[in-house]
């Protein structure tokens, strides 16, 4: 995969429209997200991005199974909710927004650079989640299309009040059928090293 990253600057905000009424520790899902498609389906077993593979024989730690005594999305509660505002901004606004010229040739996925396009914030997005202690099965990298026919890669979370988007080019976070992409692959829950495709469902 060539992923030719557009680079937008952007002002990060704190997201909370509507999220601060909680109780017991959960998170009020926006309407918005409730009238969408909650989960990604996910399709055929595929390759992994080639930037990919050679990202995890650099950091084999962020790409290694990860035992877990349970399974599937976890549940959106306030401080996972501060944590994916918090890691999302943090992110943003750490680095420098530059494009990779050099097309594949150049294409290194790198963690917490100071300047680098978007593999580069979705790779450090999902390594800060990781420090603290958030499942690598509800962290999965994934390769989208923009309208301008760029590759682009996001970060997906899987949270039982739906899949959610950390992305680079808009300081809020998105359910994924909210997000004007097309969406071509991502990491397996069962195995990051694994990846597949997506089947397209959105309203």
């Amino acid at each position: 995969m060539h992923t030719s990253c557009s680079v937008i600057a952007v002002t990060v905000a704190v997201m909370i429209g509507g999220i601060q009424g909680a109780r017991a520790g959960r998170v009020a899902v926006p309407a918005v997200w409730q009238r969408a498609p909650q989960h990604i389906v996910l399709g055929r077993a595929t390759l992994a991005p080639f930037a990919y593979t050679v990202f995890c024989l650099r950091h084999a730690a962020e790409c290694r199974p990860r035992r877990s005594f349970r399974g599937g999305p976890v549940r959106l509660t306030e401080e996972r909710w501060v944590d994916l505002q918090e890691i999302n901004r943090a992110v943003n606004l750490a680095i420098v927004p530059v494009r990779n010229e050099l097309g594949v040739a150049g294409e290194e996925w790198v963690i917490n650079p100071d300047r680098g396009d978007c593999n580069d914030y979705a790779v450090s997005k999902r390594h800060e989640l990781l420090q603290r202690g958030w499942p690598a099965r509800v962290l999965l990298l994934s390769e989208v299309v923009l309208n301008s026919g760029e590759h682009h890669l996001v970060l997906l979370v899987r949270t039982r009040s739906g899949d959610l988007v950390l992305d680079n080019l808009t300081p809020q976070i998105k359910s994924w059928s909210r997000v004007p992409y097309r969406w071509v692959r991502l990491q397996l829950p069962g195995d990051s090293r694994l990846w597949a495709t997506v089947v397209q469902e959105r309203v």
